[in-house]
């Protein structure tokens, strides 16, 4: 006998009601939080802005933090394609960017990756993705418009097929399809979504299994908060940045070790990034 076993007790109405619910879970997600202090942060960005530097966000600090800390550990940039992991040459970083639609009222979400962004520095960088933002929130990246204009033509039935196709056809068989209109490696190695924006202090981001990044950060709101230092309490700045991870590709002990490269980056960006964000992460 495998296992030592005897009958549980008769479910609840209510745990009857899950069981029928709820399948046996498939999904590889693996989540954490991180509680970071952000004093130094806060500073840094409001100096720079003072020497008329780049107006950075949290965003942008998340954003280099990661491409640093993926060029740093490389096992966690990967993918998962013909059910196994590949090594990414590229670290790309993908923003989550909040695009009012026209005439409706509604809000769509769309995405501004900046490649290559272990190898430039900060301000490069947040200048980049800057650009990138403003020219997707105002509707000018041609390629990402036509792509919604395709989809928003596919009825509901036919979109998750046309997903996992499209998935295949860019990951599995690894086609650059710009020649039909589609952009090339569009989500990259980690996706940034600041909640804070939102006024959420925390969130848990769910994967996207076709867009096949195995990482999600997300920000929350900086708040003000008490925290204890040598043993006494003292006004402070706390941030919550939440991670989910594909855990077929990256282990809890890789996914500690990035998240405390960005906790650590952002705790003390001048170590980090210098103290005008020349210097390479």
């Amino acid at each position: 006998m495998n296992l030592d076993l005897q009958p549980a007790r008769t479910p609840s109405a209510f745990r009857k009601l899950a069981l029928g619910t709820w399948r046996t879970p498939r999904d590889p997600s693996a989540y954490a939080s991180l509680e970071v202090r952000m004093e130094r942060a806060l500073a840094f960005m409001a100096a720079l802005r003072r020497d008329s530097g780049p107006r950075l966000t949290v965003t942008h600090l998340v954003a280099k933090a990661a491409a640093d800390a993926l060029a740093r550990y490389p096992e966690a940039n990967v993918l998962l394609r013909r059910n196994r992991p590949w090594q990414r040459r590229d670290v790309g970083v993908c923003v989550m960017v909040a695009q009012p639609a026209q005439g409706t009222g509604r809000v769509d979400l769309t995405t501004a990756t900046v490649h290559r962004a272990d190898a430039m520095s900060l301000e490069a960088m947040a200048e980049q993705l800057e650009a990138r933002v403003s020219q997707v929130r105002a509707r000018r990246d041609a390629v990402i418009e036509r792509g919604k204009r395709r989809s928003s033509r596919l009825p509901g039935w036919l979109m998750g097929p046309a997903l996992r196709l499209l998935s295949f056809v860019w990951f599995g068989l690894n086609v650059d399809l710009r020649a039909v209109g589609m952009p090339r490696d569009p989500f990259g190695s980690v996706v940034v979504t600041n909640l804070g924006s939102l006024g959420l202090e925390r969130g848990y981001v769910a994967l996207a299994p076709y867009t096949r990044v195995p990482l999600l950060l997300a920000p929350g709101s900086v708040r003000d908060e008490p925290v204890l230092e040598d043993g006494a309490l003292v006004p402070g700045n706390l941030l919550t940045l939440t991670c989910t991870w594909d855990a077929r590709l990256i282990d809890v002990t890789l996914a500690a070790r990035v998240l405390r490269h960005l906790g650590e980056a952002l705790e003390d960006p001048e170590r980090a990034w210098g103290a005008r964000g020349l210097a390479p992460g």
